[in-house]
């Protein structure tokens, strides 16, 4: 089992944004020297909690900071972009990354982003054009041919090239034929893990739900994959989760629900479930009320918390109850207080992977 990072991140309104940016970039660099392998930006425009809205540049700098994490977009919300730009911003971050870069894509799903971009998510189109948008970038790439292209979301040309003085589309990927393509899923039997299985593209399953939602993201993959008669690779699938280490099962457990996770939860995540009306996604049992959603009740069915040898086999227990997967993402949150989540983080690669080094 590989070990990596998702951070959308996590920050409280008020928040210093240049302070903000230089803590996660430096979070990036620790990761790079505990032998992290890779590390998913999250995309938002109008959360303050999720504050950056142009992973593409936050990874660039990561880039220079770092020598071995692999980095991805977690996740390029595609209707928040045009095709036409973002298949350019793509393919130049891809060369500066030489190879550190795997590209998440998604259909989006904050209120606030689809009234910017004007998307009504209850009619779903937005879900049909990113698909339709990510064929558009792909086939720009491998082909690209001139003329008009036209949506309902987007308009622009490709020109007629004119080779004698270099005018042309000339932007690709540094991984040929793309870099690699992962799509996050979160409700049961996502459609987005389903598309993941028909393509053969990394599969993502977010850090909100329970083990049970879970063995269905696998299942949707499965689907997908029969669908294309492809055969999915388990040793692909992440999973994150909110990982905390303590020296013993109760400091961690009172660490986490008095610090930056407990925070997090309480003052947003499940304000913002409810708000959208999708608490059910927290549940392990779909009858129980939205007000027994608490961070007790999270730290209990949902993260992975407490000491080395509990964190340890809460982690195999889930790899047990989902048929095994190839990658755990440790949720991001900000580091404070320094010391102890600095300490969570270096158990968690030193101490804890290597006793899970079996689970391949």
């Amino acid at each position: 089992m590989r070990l990596g990072y998702f951070t959308m991140p996590l920050h409280p309104p008020g928040s210093d944004l240049a302070e903000t940016l230089e803590s996660d970039l430096a979070q990036m660099e620790t990761l790079d020297r505990l032998g992290y392998r890779e590390a998913w930006i999250g995309e938002h425009f109008t959360t303050v909690w999720e504050n950056i809205p142009a992973p593409d540049q936050f990874i660039a700098a990561a880039l220079a900071r770092t020598r071995n994490l692999i980095f991805g977009t977690g996740v390029t919300c595609m209707p928040n972009h045009d095709p036409f730009m973002i298949a350019h911003r793509v393919a130049q971050l891809d060369n500066l990354a030489r190879g550190r870069f795997y590209w998440g894509v998604g259909s989006g799903g904050f209120p606030g982003d689809f009234e910017v971009f004007g998307v009504d998510p209850a009619e779903g189109a937005h879900r049909g054009m990113s698909r339709e948008m990510l064929e558009v970038i792909l086939e720009m790439w491998a082909n690209p041919r001139p003329g008009a292209y036209q949506h309902p979301f987007w308009k622009f040309a490709i020109p007629e090239p004119v080779p004698e003085i270099g005018l042309q589309f000339h932007v690709t990927p540094y991984q040929k034929p793309h870099p690699p393509i992962g799509v996050a899923g979160v409700s049961p039997n996502s459609d987005t893990l389903l598309l993941a299985g028909e393509k053969g593209w990394l599969p993502l399953s977010i850090n909100l739900v329970p083990p049970v939602t879970l063995k269905s993201h696998w299942d949707a993959v499965e689907t997908g994959a029969s669908r294309t008669g492809r055969t999915p690779d388990r040793a692909e699938w992440r999973i994150a989760r909110e990982i905390y280490i303590a020296d013993t099962t109760e400091q961690a457990r009172q660490e986490v629900l008095e610090g930056t996770i407990g925070r997090d939860f309480r003052q947003y995540f499940i304000p913002l479930m409810k708000y959208v009306n999708a608490c059910s996604l927290f549940k392990v049992d779909p009858e129980m009320p939205d007000a027994a959603v608490t961070p007790e009740y999270l730290v209990d069915n949902v993260w992975i918390v407490g000491s080395r040898d509990d964190v340890t086999e809460k982690i195999r227990q889930m790899y047990r109850d989902v048929g095994g997967f190839g990658v755990l993402l440790a949720m991001g949150h900000e580091w404070q207080p320094a010391e102890s989540w600095l300490n969570s983080v270096t158990a968690l690669a030193q101490d804890v992977m290597p006793r899970l080094a079996d689970l391949n």
